[in-house]
């Protein structure tokens, strides 16, 4: 039986980086427990509708290839419960395809009905959404933006349940909690949602309740024009022109408001390559916002040291997909060095931590369950929590490809997640022109990586070890359906 002393160098390589990602995992763990703790607590003040004195209201719709949802956007924001001589809506049109006509006529046929309502085209499509956000703000009337998305649906009191908010004169933006259009529409869908629904839940209230920072999703929520304009305007130097926006305001003293009672309704992606499209675009972005905005955070001097520990995490959250992934290569070793030292007391701390971590994650996301669902039941929460874990760790090689690109600075186009509406027919998804298949490349690792961690499973039998056996079956589970979906939504 070998020694701690007979380990070379790249063994105590491996058990340091090993330990080290670990630490960050449960501290991490820790500050989300911590924001249950604040959503559990306190209970929001409610402010009462008022319909006296209302205020001129911008709402902005930036658009971009929209062919199957523009007009139901559209439709819907028209049908909002708001006094039309206080209503401007404008439609920040980038289009290349026949989504422009669709928006011209819909426009004009608003407009005919005695709306407020503008069709912006640019000639080029710079600065992407933050570029189209800005052009629409400088001609916008309204003292206050809202913005949504083309897969919204708001609904049509959402007006008459944030403005009132704003009677704080410190108050910038007033976030609300997405609604899921097609929550049941398949197992994609479903994950999407429980994992949303923990951000929207916990995160969102447990930071705002927290006095912390917290985020404009980009969509479903108010700005307050003047705070735009102080904090710096819209800026396309990141993906996540929302976060970075949401960081710079509340660092120069803007408050936010979150709304968990108001939900607005949206459609989640249904194919593999669309979420892929969606997290690489929020996963990069939010890494690109971290080396922008995480020094001014630890700088600020108003700021208390739980906010500044809070925003540290907010901002670098998009890296626990670094960690999770090395995490995992590094365990394949760590089973030979395991098998090497034979008493294995010490490394069991590794262990300890990583059950601690996860028993905080799956309090995290039961209360957000049990939050959302009356008819809770404990046996569907545990499956969901499983897979959705091994779901995540599944795209971990994806998503941190994403966060080393944010990270070194390569700039990419804003690519946005194509758009389905119509979901009654399983397969009609197929034949949306605006899907890509997932890189070929990428799949084939993601298979590989199922095959390497099942593989790991069969190694921890031999060694007779089987501390982390559930992790790599979680791993081997993960990679699979990612790689499974990758191949299954591949279009011809």
């Amino acid at each position: 039986m070998s020694s701690w002393g007979d380990l070379v160098w790249y063994d105590w390589l491996v058990l340091g980086l090993y330990g080290m990602f670990m630490l960050f995992i449960f501290f991490y763990s820790l500050a989300q427990l911590h924001l249950v703790f604040k959503f559990l607590r306190k209970k929001p003040l409610g402010i009462k509708n008022s319909n006296s004195d209302l205020p001129l209201v911008t709402i902005q719709l930036p658009i971009y290839n929209e062919r199957y949802v523009v007009e139901r956007l559209i439709d819907s924001v028209m049908a909002m419960d708001y006094p039309k001589n206080l209503l401007e809506v404008q439609i920040l049109d980038d289009s290349s395809d026949e989504t422009s006509e669709l928006a011209r006529i819909a426009a004009l046929k608003w407009l005919s009905k005695g709306f407020d309502v503008v069709h912006l085209k640019r000639l080029h499509r710079t600065g992407f959404k933050a570029g189209a956000l800005s052009y629409g703000l400088c001609r916008a009337k309204g003292e206050f933006i809202a913005i949504f998305d083309a897969d919204f649906i708001p609904d049509p009191n959402f007006l008459l349940d944030v403005v009132p908010h704003f009677a704080n004169t410190k108050v910038a933006m007033v976030q609300t909690r997405w609604g899921h259009l097609n929550r049941d529409f398949s197992f994609l869908t479903e994950m999407q949602a429980f994992g949303l629904d923990a951000h929207f839940t916990i995160e969102q209230s447990g930071r705002s309740k927290a006095g912390s920072f917290i985020n404009f999703n980009g969509t479903a929520g108010v700005w307050r024009k003047q705070a735009v304009e102080q904090s710096g305007g819209w800026s396309s130097d990141t993906l996540t022109e929302d976060l970075d926006l949401s960081y710079r305001a509340q660092l120069k003293g803007w408050e936010f408001v979150y709304l968990s009672d108001v939900v607005s309704p949206a459609e989640l992606p249904v194919s593999m390559s669309a979420l892929k499209t969606q997290q690489f675009r929020w996963i990069k972005g939010a890494a690109e916002c971290a080396v922008k905005n995480l020094r001014s955070v630890w700088q600020a001097k108003d700021l208390s040291l739980r906010t500044k520990i809070h925003g540290h995490f907010h901002l670098m959250n998009s890296s626990i997909f670094i960690y999770v992934l090395s995490i995992a290569l590094l365990s394949i070793p760590l089973l030979f060095i395991r098998n090497k030292l034979g008493d294995v007391t010490v490394l069991d701390a590794f262990g300890v931590l990583f059950s601690l971590s996860i028993l905080i994650l799956f309090v995290f996301y039961y209360t957000s369950y049990i939050a959302l669902n009356q008819r809770f039941k404990m046996f569907q929460f545990v499956k969901r929590f499983i897979v959705f874990l091994s779901m995540s760790m599944g795209m971990s090689l994806h998503n941190s490809i994403a966060v080393l690109e944010g990270y070194v600075g390569k700039k990419t186009p804003f690519i946005r997640t194509p758009k389905f509406s119509d979901q009654s027919d399983q397969n009609a998804w197929r034949k949306n022109v605006y899907l890509k298949n997932t890189s070929f490349v990428l799949l084939l690792a993601e298979a590989f990586f199922s095959l390497l961690f099942a593989a790991a499973i069969f190694l921890g039998v031999y060694f007779n070890d089987y501390a982390l056996m559930p992790f790599h079956a979680m791993l081997s589970a993960g990679f699979g359906i990612v790689a499974f979906y990758g191949a299954r939504h591949s279009v011809a």
